[in-house]
């Protein structure tokens, strides 16, 4: 148990927090530790029971996903914030992204897709849902704009699988590079476009339609 994932889950559904949590315990390396109903009560619950992932809903009575976010990684930066989100178009999704959210997932998702974008965030790679890096992109403001003629043919590439959602695995697997080589390219995207992570890398290959439709 030791070894387990220590999740928290934030949702101010009784049937969300339920489903969730029936998945999650038949999965043998995730341990549930806790059930907060809204945003305050999510900061004290990360608090007191140290989870390494939080699977985090936006909009709740009694605090918000975004107050929470921010709660919780000032005081525990190394815990990663999953959103579930019901709507792709909620104008809350990049407030959260603004606020180090981790993940992004909708509501729709199914239990093996949320199980493995857990097992990626504790793995480093982040995921956002391709709806939703469509949606965030037109609210994106203050970014460079065009900045990507900068970078270098492959790390287009790159940035266009990154747009695309793929973890590194999957992206070295595409261009038939190393796992290193991947993760200078996306650190050279990141200085270039002026990013500060991944998704947000996702979010600008969405708005400059680098991602194959």
């Amino acid at each position: 148990m030791n070894d387990t994932i220590k999740i928290l889950i934030v949702d101010d559904h009784e049937l969300v927090r339920r489903g969730l949590k029936t998945f999650l315990q038949t999965q043998s390396d995730f341990t549930v530790v806790g059930e907060a109903t809204n945003g305050q009560e999510a900061v004290q619950l990360a608090v007191a029971k140290q989870p390494d992932i939080v699977l985090m809903d936006l909009l709740m009575e009694g605090g918000s996903g975004i107050a929470a976010t921010q709660g919780i990684l000032a005081t525990m930066p190394a815990c990663k914030i999953i959103i579930l989100t019901s709507y792709y178009d909620d104008e809350q999704v990049y407030p959260a992204l603004e606020a180090g959210a981790f993940s992004y997932l909708l509501k729709t998702a199914r239990g093996e897709e949320i199980g493995g974008v857990i097992r990626k965030a504790v793995a480093g790679e982040s995921v956002i849902e391709p709806k939703v890096a469509v949606k965030l992109a037109k609210n994106l403001r203050g970014r460079p704009t065009n900045r990507h003629h900068e970078l270098t043919a492959r790390e287009l590439d790159v940035l266009r699988l990154l747009g695309d959602g793929k973890t590194n695995q999957e992206i070295a697997d595409s261009l038939i590079i190393g796992i290193k080589t991947v993760k200078t390219h996306v650190s050279s995207i990141l200085t270039k476009l002026e990013l500060h992570d991944r998704t947000q890398a996702a979010i600008y290959a969405n708005r400059h339609n680098l991602v194959a439709k």
